[in-house]
């Protein structure tokens, strides 16, 4: 790290992420002013929380210019908008602004693998995580995954291999972020309510690789447009993988097996028979992980294996039951409309489908195109329950169902749904204003189903 090290560091927001970089850099001797704009929080909680530093400083309310003149450097917490006015306070002071990741890159040794895209992240962040991990003895499966990189960074050895999720919102402030490999899954629209325009998230997505040089890797969709007409400007060599077509370098699906293609060579990975997975999206998410395992170094053997025993993620089209014949899947995770479409697509059985949530701006037209006639009910909970209700009445989507909760979804499908059929949570939405987070909404709704 560049600057002074007796030099204080900001660190903006109070939740997990800010007290996870607080904690790092205590442990390495920073002194740090901890800052949360709710005047309501506990000081006295939050100073343990950090382990009672002595050269702890917590700020609540207003940030002043004499808070900022302490300061060499500010840590941003992902929650927090970069146009946010205190934001814009410390870059006016002259502050550089780093993201939690690029703090805990600093203080990272050994290996990066980096995964990022709208969809995708979490199965394939935690397959990469288990190929590696069967194959290698040190390694870190971190990020947007639940695991703070920030907590886990002063951990790693130099024969480590650090496995991270990042969300676009991390990448935001990166400054020298730099994986071995990196892998964009795909580009669909997401969280427009806070980078306004596509064109701003897909360079911020891309950003990714910026760091990158031509001894690494970056992993991309073939079948996305965007990422395909992004590879000639990028340093890093670019493998490619894609699921409609054969390619002459990367991985591909071909009718039911996946082959890699690589330096003139062509082989067999395995059949999708032999995957615990669903759907084509996976199957993408599967050849991704095989390219970063391949440019780490790990044998295919070893690949193969890891690939046979992996499981769904949890809350990524997650099977939970099969009740009096109908099987419960809980697709929680499928927080925008590109997902929720990868999850009907993946479905073989006629659905009860439960969705709505909060309103982060979509259209929901694609979506409801894509149900194909499988949908036989739709329950709708949420602020954006009319609006998907509207869009699904345009294109003949007539059995419809309003419900005020979880509980009263859950028990509507179990009602409508008959043997044979499936019932999916795929909400197409954020779970804000009814839970606090996906994983909240999906478990309520695992529950709900085992107590049926």
């Amino acid at each position: 790290m560049n600057q002074n090290q007796k030099e204080k560091v900001l660190v903006l927001g109070a939740g997990i992420s800010g007290i996870n970089a607080g904690k790092l850099l205590t442990e390495v001797g920073r002194p740090v002013i901890l800052y949360d704009g709710n005047k309501e929080k506990n000081e006295a909680e939050l100073r343990e929380q950090l382990g009672n530093p002595s050269d702890l400083t917590i700020v609540l309310g207003e940030l002043t210019d004499e808070v900022l003149a302490q300061a060499g450097l500010c840590v941003i917490s992902p929650g927090i908008p970069t146009d946010a006015d205190f934001v814009m306070q410390v870059r006016t002071a002259g502050i550089p602004v780093w993201s939690e990741i690029e703090l805990a890159y600093h203080y990272a040794k050994g290996r990066l693998i980096a995964i990022t895209g709208t969809n995708g992240k979490t199965t394939t962040t935690a397959l990469t995580g288990k190929i590696c991990a069967d194959y290698a003895e040190s390694v870190f499966v971190v990020g947007n995954i639940g695991n703070a990189y920030t907590k886990e960074a002063l951990k790693t050895k130099e024969e480590s291999i650090t496995v991270a999720e990042v969300s676009s919102f991390q990448l935001e402030n990166i400054v020298n972020f730099h994986p071995q490999v990196s892998a964009v899954l795909n580009i669909t629209p997401d969280h427009l309510n806070r980078h306004k325009t596509m064109e701003c998230y897909t360079n911020v997505k891309l950003s990714i690789a910026k760091n990158q040089s031509p001894e690494d890797v970056v992993i991309l969709n073939y079948e996305d447009d965007r990422l395909r007409a992004a590879a000639p400007e990028m340093m890093p060599r670019v493998l490619f993988f894609s699921s409609a077509r054969e390619l002459p370098e990367g991985a591909y699906l071909k009718g039911e097996e996946i082959f890699l293609a690589l330096d003139g060579t062509v082989t067999r990975v395995c059949s999708i028979q032999d995957l615990n997975l669903l759907g084509r999206h996976n199957y993408e998410n599967v050849m991704a992980a095989v390219l970063m395992a391949v440019s780490i170094g790990i044998p295919m053997d070893s690949i193969r294996h890891s690939l046979s025993e992996f499981r769904a993620v949890e809350h990524r089209i997650e099977f939970v039951e099969e009740k009096n014949g109908v099987a419960y899947y809980n697709d929680s995770k499928g927080t925008n409309v590109d997902a929720a479409i990868q999850a009907i697509r993946a479905m073989i059985r006629p659905t009860v489908l439960l969705g709505g949530g909060y309103d982060k701006g979509a259209e929901f037209d694609e979506w409801i195109q894509a149900f194909d006639g499988k949908v036989k009910q739709l329950i709708l909970m949420g602020a954006t329950a009319r609006q998907i209700a509207d869009t699904a009445a345009k294109y003949g989507v007539e059995n419809i169902v309003f419900v005020d909760s979880m509980e009263e979804a859950v028990q509507t499908a179990a009602k409508t749904a008959e043997p044979g059929d499936a019932v999916l949570l795929s909400p197409a939405c954020a779970s804000w204003g009814m839970f606090p987070n996906y994983e909240v909404r999906g478990r309520v709704f695992k529950e709900l189903v085992h107590a049926l």
